[in-house]
């Protein structure tokens, strides 16, 4: 079953954030955009890079109304030392999730039992905590923030201006769509 237009389920964990712990949940999701990137654990060798990229364009995020999450199945005490030693995890400035019980990697179904690991997800949700987007890949490929920021921003448009759809490599102030019957047939 695809999350894709579904309600975030309730859950509860902890995370390391600007130099403290925080409570996360579900409400934590409402009333703003948010992304939630997970990755398979922490002091491994891609995930650095895409924490760095996210620290990167975090600016940008946070101009959009919008919390990132970065989700491992480690604890918010390794996610404490993680950020203290990794250079590239230092310039997190947004929370770093643990999931240790394995209850948000399942919920959104990134999990790999066998490892206790996550896959690569990630997820854009609305501030009514529905999820608008969903990819989940192969934890040897890393991931590009841009794509991410560019389909946030497709989400928020779309929020915005019901009606409208953003086609194949739209960009923010690119043309849309109004389906109809008239456009069947004519692209």
């Amino acid at each position: 079953m695809s999350l894709i237009n579904t309600q975030v389920q309730p859950f509860k964990t902890q995370a390391f954030h600007n130099g403290k712990f925080i409570e996360v949940t579900e409400q934590s999701l409402k009333g703003q955009w948010s992304v939630l990137i997970f990755m398979p654990a922490a002091f491994t060798f891609n995930c650095p890079t895409e924490i760095e990229d996210a620290a990167e364009h975090y600016a940008e995020f946070q101009k959009l109304k919008t919390e990132v999450y970065i989700v491992t199945t480690d604890t918010h005490f390794s996610h404490k030392v993680w950020h203290e030693t990794s250079p590239a995890v230092g310039k997190a400035k947004f929370p770093l999730v643990g999931d240790p019980t394995h209850t948000l990697t399942n919920a959104f179904g990134v999990h790999i039992p066998e490892e206790g690991l996550a896959l690569r997800g990630t997820f854009v949700i609305n501030p009514d905590g529905v999820i608008k987007t969903a990819e989940i890949h192969s934890n040897e490929i890393a991931r590009d923030v841009k794509e991410t920021v560019r389909k946030l921003k497709a989400a928020q448009y779309t929020a915005a201006n019901p009606g409208q759809v953003c086609p194949a490599k739209w960009n923010e102030g690119a043309k849309t769509l109004t389906p109809s019957l008239d456009l069947v047939g004519k692209i």
